[in-house]
This record gives C-alpha cells, sequence and structure tokens, in this order.
C-alpha cells in the first residue's frame, strides 16, 4: 500500500543545503519534510578522504541559527562537521526521513509537487527544494585509453587514506585545493605525479595575519551576487599557509601538464613521454546530483538545473540549493548556503492556478 504525505514543503536531501533550507522554512512557518537517502543527516562529510579539514575557520563555517562549537579560529576536522550536522538536525522542528531515497518529483494537477520514494511512498507539498549538492555525480573526464589502462582508475570521492597507496606510482589529476591536498598527502606515502591542464595558483591563507574568510567577509566578496556572471565555475585556488607551495616547488609531488592518453601500464605526457602508474586519481569536480528531475523539464539535457539564483524557471516553487555559484563564490559551502537558503524561501512560491494551466 501506498503511503502519502502532505506538506507545505518537501526538501530533497539532509546534508548541509538541505538543514538551511529546513531551518528557514520552519522559521517562516511551513510543516517541512527532509528526505534524505543515507541512515543520517548528515550528506556527504561521512564519505569525505580522512584527512580533510575545513578551508574556513569555525566562525565562518556555520549554518544560520547555530554556532559552530569549539575554538573560532580552528580549521575544523571532517568528523567535527559530521558532529555539528548531526546536533543541527537534532535540532530542527523538521520531519526527517532518513534512509528514504528519492525516485522522482513530478508536478501535479492541483498546486504543487509529488515527490515519490524508492518505497513508493508520495510526498506532496507545494513547494520542494532540490539539495542534493554533487557528490553523488563525480565528474571523470574523457581521457583517450582510460578502458584499456590496467591500473586503478578512481575520483577523489572514493580516495580516504594514502596508506592504501603505499609505494605505488599515483597520478592526481586536478589543480584545486582537493587535488593538491591529496597529492601532498599521498606523497608522503608514494611516487605521485600532479597532473593539471592549467598551472596550481594559490591565495595566502592569512594575509595580514587574518584569515582569508576575514577579508572576504568584510569586503563583502563572499556574500556578492556574481553568480549570474558566471558561466561555468572556475577551479578554485589553492588556500595555502606556504606547505602546499613549498611541497610542489621541492618535486614532492612532482608537476606535470596534464597527460594526453592512458596506456595499459601508463599515462602518456604532451611530450610523449609516459609514466608508469599504479592509480589515476582524478579531483575533476562534480556534477549536479538530480536524477529525480529528469525528464521534468527543469533541467537541460546536460543534466543543469533550469534556475536563476536558485528558482526554477520552468516550475514555480521548486527551488535548487547547494549549486556551485548559484548566487555567490560562497554558495556551496557551508558559510553561504544559508544566504542563498534564506534568499530562496523568502521568494519560493507555489504556481498559480494562471501558471499550472499554462504549464499543461
Amino acid at each position: 500500500m501506498t503511503s502519502e504525505y502532505d506538506y507545505d514543503a518537501v526538501v530533497v536531501g539532509g546534508g548541509q543545503s538541505g538543514l538551511a533550507a529546513a531551518h528557514h522554512l520552519t522559521t517562516g512557518g511551513f510543516n517541512t519534510a527532509i528526505l534524505e537517502a543515507s541512515p543520517e543527516a548528515t550528506g556527504s562529510w561521512p564519505r569525505y578522504y580522512d584527512s580533510l579539514t575545513l578551508f574556513s575557520p569555525a566562525r565562518y563555517s556555520a549554518l544560520p541559527g547555530r554556532r559552530f562549537p569549539g575554538d573560532p579560529d580552528r580549521y575544523p576536522h571532517r568528523d567535527e562537521v559530521v558532529d555539528y550536522l548531526r546536533s543541527y538536525a537534532d535540532g530542527l522542528n523538521v520531519d526527517i526521513h532518513t534512509s528514504t531515497g528519492v525516485e522522482s518529483v513530478a508536478a501535479t494537477g492541483g498546486a504543487g509537487f509529488a515527490v515519490t520514494t524508492g518505497s513508493g511512498a508520495v510526498f506532496t507539498a507545494p513547494r520542494v527544494i532540490a539539495a542534493t549538492g554533487s557528490f553523488g555525480s563525480p565528474f571523470l573526464p574523457a581521457v583517450p585509453g582510460r578502458d584499456e589502462f590496467g591500473g586503478r582508475v578512481l575520483h577523489a570521492s572514493e580516495y580516504r587514506v594514502p596508506a592504501e597507496f603505499a609505494d605505488q606510482q599515483v597520478v592526481v589529476v586536478g589543480a584545486g585545493n582537493s587535488a593538491v591536498q591529496i597529492a601532498v598527502e599521498l606523497a608522503g606515502h608514494a611516487q605521485v605525479v600532479l597532473a593539471s591542464r592549467a598551472p596550481v595558483k594559490f591565495v595566502p591563507q592569512r594575509p595580514l595575519g587574518r584569515d582569508v574568510h576575514f577579508w572576504f567577509t568584510l569586503t563583502g566578496f563572499d556574500a556578492a551576487p556574481l553568480g549570474r556572471l558566471v558561466e561555468q565555475a572556475p577551479t578554485q585556488p589553492v588556500l595555502d599557509e606556504g606547505r602546499y607551495r613549498a611541497a610542489l616547488a621541492g618535486g614532492r609531488p612532482e608537476q606535470r601538464e596534464m597527460f594526453t592518453r592512458f596506456t595499459p601500464e601508463a599515462v602518456v605526457w604532451p611530450d610523449s613521454s609516459r609514466t608508469s602508474a599504479d592509480a589515476v586519481i582524478f579531483a575533476t569536480g562534480y556534477r549536479p546530483h538530480l536524477p529525480y528531475l529528469a525528464g521534468t523539464g527543469a533541467l537541460t539535457d546536460s543534466g543543469v538545473p533550469r534556475q536563476r539564483r536558485g528558482l526554477s524557471i520552468t516550475h514555480p516553487g521548486l527551488g535548487f540549493l547547494g549549486l556551485e555559484w548559484q548566487r555567490t563564490p560562497s554558495s556551496n559551502s557551508l558559510r553561504g548556503v544559508g544566504r542563498d537558503a534564506a534568499y530562496l524561501v523568502r521568494r519560493l512560491r507555489p504556481a498559480t492556478a494562471q501558471q499550472r494551466e499554462h504549464a499543461r
């Protein structure tokens, strides 16, 4: 028997974006449900690599309504973020349905949407926020010969600890924070080459003695509505107190221009030289993970949301959160998603009868 639930708003995804959305929805008086596929509402954080620390201090890494505990100037570890999100979820006045994956979202003939889960349960609401982020859709660029390569090919989302690559020859692909952090960590355990299409760019972590996020906040850059000017999210520069720059300058890891193809045992560089490789790790980002909206017209053919500042331009009442540069440079971060959530909830309105008739 199919179960049916009716809410004022349904949030798909219980990570940082979904939790921030639920905070603002319940503050606005909306009876809200979060549907989260994993066993608890902590998003993708438990699945990140073990050594991950935030690039922003705790004081700039909180969701709306709850400060990040402890020393505000420290850089929290992955597990501290998981604990924070768990506590944040527990403090929300919202129904959180865990282990509840969403199969489809469909506009109804009435005022809103029907959200169908893997178990067959249906949640109806005039407002739906897609907050599933991108961790479920890691991006692996097409490189000739990859299917013939006999080593291990993985995305950074699958990397956990360096010990599993001990004494191996590893190529890490990327020029952003994760690529550099993983490559430098691995260089203490393996022979590592960092390959990228563009040179790694560094930004001092603490210019003039203050963390760069202090200056981002002071100048208003972090909250600036620049997303409309960015067609494709750029690779973020590497935040560094000097450790990573020194490691790369010392050749641990070695840096090379992106390889052109795989062979069964190696990668081939632009000068036709080869490097044997046991594993290649692509730290090449993610794409929006929105399979439940396929076929609705809410996405482009490549799966990108048709949205403006998080509001669907095809389905009134549908919103998106956690997209890179959705509104601001910090849109998909702990420190920025709360602002986007507040903006979205203020403007998210169900379709009017006239709009519903026009959409038929």
